[in-house]
């Protein structure tokens, strides 16, 4: 896939993040908070082909590694993700400028990391990079999972 077609669809995929997130914030989170682990599974599932492909170059040392980055950009989005109980007793993301700084950022560290490793094959850069976001989206989503289902807990006491 050339830079060209890869650029504009992960600005979209971003942007499309980014709205859905943004959306949250103004609208309750329904249901026990399950919803919150389904992006895990939607990823998941064609990530492993693209893993597990013969033609990438990659040692298992270097997707260990592509993971452990993906978990050190995984911790300032679990800082910036937070839930409230509003006074309709539903359960909303917390409004937070951060989190769209911080999601910008690891999305310019995802490109400048691309550029950097344009030497390696593209299965094995695909390979790479879906490891990363494996280990960014999995610990963000549990742990705000956690967050949702500690608040929905409190709210189901009272």
């Amino acid at each position: 896939m050339n830079s060209f077609s890869f650029y504009p669809i992960v600005i979209l995929i971003a942007a499309l993040v980014l709205w859905r997130r943004t959306r949250a914030m103004y609208r309750p989170i329904k249901g026990n908070g399950v919803k919150l682990l389904l992006p895990i599974l939607y990823l998941l599932i064609p990530c492993v082909p693209i893993i597990l492909n013969p033609k990438v170059q990659a040692h298992s040392w270097e997707l260990i590694m592509a993971f452990a980055f993906g978990l050190l950009l995984s911790v300032p989005l679990i800082w910036t993700t937070n839930y409230e109980l509003r006074s309709d007793q539903h359960i909303y993301a917390v409004k937070n400028m951060s989190f769209i700084i911080a999601f910008l950022v690891i999305l310019i560290i995802r490109f400048l990391f691309r550029d950097y490793l344009k030497w390696l094959g593209p299965e094995t850069v695909g390979a790479l990079f879906v490891t990363i976001a494996l280990g960014y989206i999995s610990p963000w989503r549990i742990v705000s999972f956690l967050k949702f289902r500690k608040l929905y807990k409190s709210q189901v006491n009272i």
